[in-house]
Order: structure tokens, then C-alpha cells, then sequence
């Protein structure tokens, strides 16, 4: 009760119909006014869209847990394992591997005439004892399910994208004929003098007019059974294992069996994923190989084909889907290609133009 004689009285702070300023007639909205606005809640969509973006390629560090004087000591010993031990022997595995190949597959490639199958073979056999040797120089912990792929005709393996170890991986099981970026320095000598033995297509994401002619390329390496299995990634970037964003269709509209393939790596030894435009590939693998393993489950799944009324756009979905569902990956509606080319100012000017004419017209309807 007493507490009530204290409590303010709210109309004394509510301006009366005497103190209230004249209202101003409502005037409708024009052209000028949604333009001036569409800028801000262009922003502030562009800032939520940014956010659900931009965590798909984002590196998650793992939590310390080196915080207390128990755990530290032990987190200086696993260093001095991981960078003073480990790292040197893996290190010497793998250069002991590349000089083991060179000496087989040069001799083979470049001495043995023609495209023989015994030639294919031998080169398709070497390329999978390298890919073995890179990943156990990171102690890789691969576990494969499902049956192992294998040459057939008119069919088709997609995988999501982490890092390009995942072509590593995939390859040491079974040498795939993978369409990949091209790349500089020593991965693109050893895309263009080594991979290329198994059939792999390279294309340049800023050249337009290569996408026909890789289109060309991948719909005459499905209709040889000769030819190694067909691997595409078809996200085209690199996500960090936790999303799934848009796949091209593609591989999808080559009237082909799609094999979906899901891959998930376990992030309490390192986190696989490779953000290409911070870090070099030769850095990444530096840190593959100075943590204590890579873990990872790679699921091969059940052959898909296109059903009836189903269109392209249905069918990437749908195995889009299935790979999430097996991965546990979260599905966004991002196109990846947007992580290397941003749309122009004068395109989203247009943009927000168009915007604001389509709410005018509405409020004119209304």
C-alpha cells in the first residue's frame, strides 16, 4: 500500500491533446523517398545475408583448454611431440614418397609411348600410392563406407567441398578423374605434368568462355568406360564442414548416374577446412602435419538418377540433401561463388532501384 503512494503517475509524463503539435496531412510515398530509404534497409539485409555468408567460410578455432597450471604443462609437451617429432618424420615420409614416385611415374610417363592401358594403369596405381603417402604424413584416420567406386559409363561422383585434401583422400581409394581449379606454383605443376594422367579437367573460375568447353570435356570423359571415374565438387569453393551451400547442376545435366559421396572430418585433432584466400595450400598442409591427426568418415551412397518430371534444379537439391542428411551439414541457400566475386556497386545500385519501384507500385495498388 505504501509502496503505491511512491509509484508515479504515468499521465503526468503523456502530453495532452492541448500540448500535442498539429498533425501534418499523410502525404503517399514516391520514387525519391523509397530510394533515399532502400540504401539503409539494403545494408541492414546485406548485413544479415553477410553473417549467414560468411560463417560458411569461416575457420573455427578450436576452445583452449591449456588455461590452468595442470593443463599447460602437458599442452608445452604435446608441442614439443607435434613440431620436434612428429612434423620431421612426417616430413621425411613425405619426401622419401615424392622421390619414390618421380623415380617410377617419369620413366613410365614420358618413355613408354601412347596411351596404353598398361601405361594408364601403372600411372593410375602410382597416383594412389602418392596420395597414401600425403595422408599419412598427416597420420590420417580415414574410414571409408560403403562399396568401393568403381569404372563404369555414365555415371558420375559429387562430393562436398572442404579442402583440397579431399581429392587426397578420394583419390588414395580410387584414382577419380577430378575437374578442379587451376592453381600456381607447385600444385599447378603437379596439375598439369601428373594429374592429368588420370583424366583430371581443369578450368579458370574467371575465364566465361572455358565453361563450355570444360561442359564438352565432361560429357565425352562420361561415355568411355576406358576413363576413370568422374569426381566433381559441386559447391566450386571450399566450405568449412559444418554448411553445404548451392550446387551447380552440372554434373546434374549430363544424363548421367550421380553418386553422391559425403565427407566429414572430425575437428577435435585439427580443422580441415582451407580458406584459399588467407592461406596458402603450402601452409595448410603445414598445419595438417604438425597436428596430431586428421579424422575423417567418408560415406559412398547410393547411386541417384534423374526422375520422371523432375527437373535439374530438383535433382542437385535432392542430392544436396542426402549428402547433408549422411555429413550432418547445415543447408544455405548461398551461391559459393560469391566468396570470389562480390556483385558491383552499379549492380546493386540497379538492384535497390528495382527494389524501390516494386514497393511503389505495390503501395499504388494497395
Amino acid at each position: 500500500m505504501a509502496s503505491s503512494l511512491y509509484a508515479p503517475n504515468l499521465e503526468d509524463y503523456l502530453p495532452t491533446e492541448s500540448d500535442s503539435p498539429p498533425q501534418e496531412p499523410t502525404t503517399s510515398l514516391n520514387l525519391r523517398d523509397l530510394l533515399d530509404i532502400s540504401p539503409v534497409l539494403t545494408q541492414a539485409a546485406g548485413a544479415i545475408v553477410d553473417d549467414s555468408f560468411t560463417r560458411c567460410f569461416k575457420s573455427n578455432s578450436p576452445e583452449p583448454w591449456n588455461w590452468n597450471i595442470y593443463l599447460f604443462p602437458l599442452w608445452c609437451l604435446g608441442v614439443v611431440i607435434r613440431y620436434g617429432l612428429l612434423f620431421p618424420l612426417r616430413a621425411l615420409t613425405l619426401l622419401l614418397g615424392w622421390l619414390a614416385f618421380f623415380a617410377a611415374f617419369f620413366p613410365v610417363h614420358f618413355l613408354m609411348k601412347g596411351k596404353s592401358k598398361l601405361k594408364r594403369k601403372i600411372e593410375r596405381k602410382l597416383v594412389e600410392m602418392m596420395c597414401s603417402v600425403f595422408v599419412a604424413s598427416w597420420t590420417g584416420v580415414i574410414k571409408y563406407h560403403g562399396p568401393r567406386p568403381s569404372s563404369r559409363p555414365y555415371q558420375v561422383f559429387v562430393a562436398n567441398h572442404t579442402s583440397m585434401i579431399d581429392f587426397i583422400i578420394l583419390e588414395q581409394m580410387t584414382a577419380f578423374a577430378v575437374i578442379m581449379q587451376k592453381h600456381p606454383g607447385w600444385v599447378g605443376f603437379i596439375q598439369k605434368t601428373i594429374l592429368e594422367s588420370v583424366g583430371c579437367i581443369w578450368f579458370n573460375r574467371n575465364d566465361h568462355n572455358d565453361r563450355e568447353v570444360v561442359g564438352r570435356k565432361l560429357r565425352d570423359h562420361v561415355q568411355h568406360p576406358d576413363n576413370n571415374p568422374l569426381l566433381i565438387f559441386p559447391e566450386g569453393t571450399c566450405v568449412n564442414n559444418q554448411y553445404t551451400v548451392m550446387f551447380k547442376k552440372g554434373a546434374f545435366e549430363l544424363g548421367s548416374a550421380v553418386c553422391p559421396i559425403a565427407i566429414k572430418y572430425n575437428k577435435i585433432f585439427v580443422d580441415a577446412f582451407w580458406n584459399s584466400k588467407k592461406q596458402s595450400f603450402t601452409k595448410h598442409l603445414g598445419r595438417l602435419m604438425t597436428s596430431w591427426a586428421v579424422v575423417c568418415d567418408v560415406w559412398f551412397l547410393e547411386p541417384q538418377y534423374l526422375r520422371e518430371g523432375e527437373t535439374s534444379i530438383e535433382f542437385t537439391e535432392r542430392v544436396r540433401d542426402i549428402i547433408a542428411a549422411r555429413a550432418g551439414l547445415k543447408k544455405v541457400p548461398w551461391d559459393g561463388y560469391l566468396k570470389h566475386n562480390r556483385p558491383s556497386p552499379k549492380h546493386t545500385e540497379e538492384k535497390q532501384r528495382m527494389f524501390a519501384e516494386s514497393v511503389l507500385r505495390r503501395l499504388e495498388e494497395n
